[in-house]
């Protein structure tokens, strides 16, 4: 790809590092930006400069948020004795579009995965039994991608979380097979979660 200008390929270069996106669409979207107003350039550039400098972790469950605590985990009207616990901040969003969830989150920051060398230990796992030991939580939902990877990481959970007097399940799997929970439609994550079972009847399929 021959480009005239050595900012161009520059600003391509930054954008196509973004995954899923090739240099193809980087360069078209790098070009629609070079039509925009200077004032129009000069917002984006800061509404990316702010997202990164004041966007940090819940400090209780790890979603996104502005502040210490997120708006979630600071609501008075979600029942905090109800833990769905999640991979990825991209499924609290998946969930809370479905309206079914009142309770609140823990994002464990992906899932336990040996051949990429991810450990417990690389996970906010320990936060967890740390929330859970505090005797306020009464059910914990094990909402983790139908893979390989996801069950080995639920039934983890479920050995570590067995010492406690708290009640473990798993959404319904309604939930394809194979499948992340972000791109699973709405009315079926939402059912997922409604008709979940307890973790231990999946144990014994």
């Amino acid at each position: 790809m021959n480009i005239p200008s050595k900012y161009i390929e520059q600003a391509v270069d930054q954008v196509a590092s973004l995954p899923g996106i090739g240099r193809k669409t980087a360069l078209r979207l790098v070009l629609e930006l070079l039509k925009r107003k200077p004032e129009d350039i000069q917002r984006f550039a800061t509404a990316l400069t702010e997202m990164r400098e004041f966007t940090r972790l819940c400090k209780i469950c790890n979603n996104l948020s502005d502040e210490e605590e997120c708006s979630i985990c600071k609501s008075p009207f979600r029942d905090a004795a109800t833990i769905c616990v999640v991979a990825d901040i991209r499924d609290v969003m998946a969930i809370e579009s479905t309206s079914q969830f009142q309770g609140k989150y823990h994002v464990l920051g992906g899932i336990i995965s040996p051949m990429d060398g991810i450990g417990p230990s690389d996970l906010f796992i320990e936060s967890l039994i740390s929330r859970v030991a505090q005797g306020d939580i009464k059910e914990i939902i094990l909402a983790l991608s139908a893979t390989m990877e996801g069950e080995t990481t639920c039934f983890y959970l479920f050995r570590k979380l067995s010492a406690f007097e708290v009640k473990i399940s798993s959404i319904a799997r309604g939930v394809a097979v194979g499948g992340e929970l972000e791109y699973t439609d709405e009315v079926t994550l939402g059912r997922s979660i409604v008709l979940r079972t307890p973790y231990e009847s999946s144990l014994k399929r």
